[in-house]
């Protein structure tokens, strides 16, 4: 089933191209495109008991394309733009791991049966990405929190014990997160680390 992409904000991708048409990209190959735009949303709370979970957009990623002079298009990159005071502005490049990982989860999610609204969830108390399908694939890509069966792909690297690109449901894999969180075999059961 096709993933239903959320359009980005107008000043989110003008951010992008202008940056794009800049020396800032000498470090990404090729004449790169943005592509793919997905919403980063920061979840905390996680592991406290100060109630369920909550996100926060936090930017846009574009993935970068390239496919020019009649080469197959690949993903050659990311692009960031974050909310600033005055609206959205470019933030960074990216070209690690998680580039890659992203693309290669997006093409895993294409094959499942139901669509998604895929976003990705940041966990940076753990410094962990997911690619997060959204069960709601016409929400606002601004709002929500994960529900119960939404499904979240750990992208490589993720943390030990962890398996990149296995497709969970958010009700299996937040409380093995929130355990790695408040578990401290040296502070006890609920110390944050």
């Amino acid at each position: 089933m096709p993933l239903r992409m959320s359009p980005a904000p107008a000043s989110a991708l003008r951010s992008v191209l202008a940056a794009l048409g800049s020396a800032v990209t000498e470090e990404i190959p090729g004449d790169p495109r943005p592509d793919t735009p997905l919403p980063i949303h920061e979840i905390s709370r996680i592991g406290q008991r100060s109630g369920p979970p909550s996100t926060q957009l936090t930017g846009w990623r574009f993935l970068l394309h390239d496919g020019g002079g009649g080469r197959p298009r690949t993903v050659v990159g990311a692009a960031e733009a974050v909310r600033t005071p005055s609206g959205w502005s470019f933030a960074r490049l990216h070209s690690g791991p998680y580039v890659s990982s992203t693309a290669h989860a997006l093409e895993q999610a294409t094959a499942l049966p139901l669509p998604y609204q895929p976003r990705l969830l940041s966990i940076p108390e753990l410094y962990m990405l997911t690619l997060w399908l959204h069960g709601d694939a016409d929400a606002e890509p601004e709002t929500g929190v994960p529900a119960a069966s939404d499904l979240l792909v750990p992208l490589a690297p993720a943390p030990p014990g962890i398996a990149a690109h296995q497709t969970q449901r958010v009700d299996a894999l937040l409380p093995r997160l929130t355990h790695r969180l408040t578990a401290s075999p040296l502070l006890g059961d609920t110390a944050v680390v």
